[in-house]
């Protein structure tokens, strides 16, 4: 069967930034960098996006891209006779499996308060009563249901449809809409009263602030952010390589990518900070800042109903972009590895998807009880995939894609120069080979010590 391809370069762009922008650009990035200094946090995270992020998201489109093949399939195409490199691939599908597993619960909550809003359940709540809204949410699994089927079934249904009709086509107007709404909601922000105290805040280097959290702290946070960002490490990037052309360099394509994720980022930043100062709420609040801060924002905004639905039907977007990303890679993956149709994919995957995402749903109600060192189901589902599978994968394709054990860095090279662009310089080969491995250990070290801190 021939390999299926992306209809337009801006399609790939498109869906591969797509599954780079989820809910920790808009949920995460924010409350992050007011907890470590505002702008000292924010120009640490770009440093490491460039040192990091980059080359790391050139290897695994490279995979992609040289092999025509999902992740199992890809190391058999050029790992070294008798290796055993393979074996990754399959662990780094049983990632994806497992982040769904948690993510489609979570995308749900976005699309259930884009549904709150715009039904006018929010309006007579009092500030206070916002965070009892958030909590009978999590006590209520058939509300909760709902949601969870809606975004597992609409996931799934858009895959089915295939890569250019189903995934690049949803996913390009999706992401369209995202940048429109993400303009709209930030420059109604800066109109409001104190948004320049927000923007202070969130953009000035405050050494202050960065000296209270500790300046290890602040980098560590930042080299997080940098690195998770882009879910390198389980081959959701992979698999875009496996659909684009050779037309243009991957270094060029994978700044292009990176530049889309952090403009969703820092815009994400321009709508929060001068909302949160306009209507003195707490910017240092943490996860909870989406689901408990901002709605009291916007239940004391004017047109407050208008602004709420508009910024979580951009925030199911952001989600459901990152789901339709992963759902094409766990059901092209069964589709090369298995022989199945894309329906059938589709189909299997979909109703085992969905049961497999119920332990994390019941984690907050019913099975609230069974609780893990790192906290309960969802905790410790996001434990497993970002504390250990994305740096122990990130490190596996450094390694594989730098020296001999595996593809080798000229292979890598050569695959990452070809088409027109951005060229990967051949200098790098032992920053990628030593400097990169080291990075990727300090986060995964600094990731054990928070959790089990």
């Amino acid at each position: 069967m021939e390999r299926e391809s992306f209809q337009s370069r801006l399609g790939f762009l498109l869906v591969s930034a797509g599954c780079a922008i989820g809910i920790g650009n808009v949920w995460k990035f924010p409350y992050v960098a007011g907890q470590n200094g505002g702008g000292v946090f924010v120009l640490a995270y770009l440093s490491f996006l460039v040192l990091m992020g980059v080359p790391v998201l050139t290897m695994e489109l490279s995979l992609g891209r040289a092999s025509r093949q999902s992740s199992v399939l890809a190391y058999k195409a050029l790992e070294p006779k008798g290796s055993k490199w393979h074996l990754h691939g399959w662990v780094a599908i049983a990632g994806c499996y497992l982040l769904m597993m948690y993510y489609t619960t979570v995308s749900g909550w976005m699309v259930d308060y884009g549904c709150k809003f715009a039904s006018g359940q929010f309006e007579g709540v009092q500030s206070d009563g916002v965070p009892g809204v958030f909590g009978s949410m999590l006590q209520n699994p058939g509300e909760m249901l709902i949601f969870l089927v809606i975004v597992v079934g609409l996931g799934f249904l858009v895959c089915s449809g295939g890569l250019k009709n189903g995934v690049e086509r949803v996913t390009k107007w999706m992401m369209l809409a995202l940048l429109v709404l993400i303009v709209v909601l930030a420059v109604n922000s800066l109109t409001l009263k104190g948004a320049a105290d927000g923007l202070y805040f969130y953009l000035f280097p405050d050494i202050e602030r960065a000296n209270q959290v500790g300046w290890w702290n602040v980098i560590s946070a930042a080299m997080n952010q940098a690195f998770f960002t882009l879910s390198l490490g389980v081959g959701s990037m992979e698999i875009f390589g496996s659909y684009m052309s050779r037309d243009n360099t991957l270094t060029g394509e994978a700044v292009r990518i990176c530049a889309l994720d952090t403009l969703v980022a820092l815009m994400s930043g321009l709508i929060i900070f001068p909302a949160c100062f306009s209507f003195g709420v707490e910017p240092q609040a943490g996860p909870k800042l989406i689901f408990e801060a901002l709605p009291q924002i916007f239940i004391n905004m004017p047109f407050g109903r208008v602004w709420g639905t508009l910024f979580f039907v951009f925030m199911s977007f952001a989600s459901f972009s990152t789901v339709t990303a992963v759902f094409e890679n766990i059901i092209s993956s069964a589709m090369d590895n298995w022989g199945w149709s894309r329906k059938k994919s589709s189909l299997i995957n979909g109703i085992f998807l969905f049961a497999a995402s119920l332990p994390c749903l019941l984690g907050f109600n019913l099975w609230d009880k069974l609780q893990f060192f790192c906290g309960g189901v969802l905790d410790f589902e996001d434990f497993i995939v970002s504390s250990i599978l994305l740096p122990v994968g990130a490190m596996v394709y450094v390694i594989f894609c730098s020296t001999k054990l595996g593809w080798g860095f000229d292979n890598y090279l050569a695959e990452t120069n070809t088409g027109k662009g951005i060229k990967l310089a051949k200098g790098l080969k032992y920053y990628i080979r030593f400097a990169l491995p080291i990075m990727i250990l300090a986060i995964f070290i600094s990731g054990l010590i928070a959790v089990f801190k």
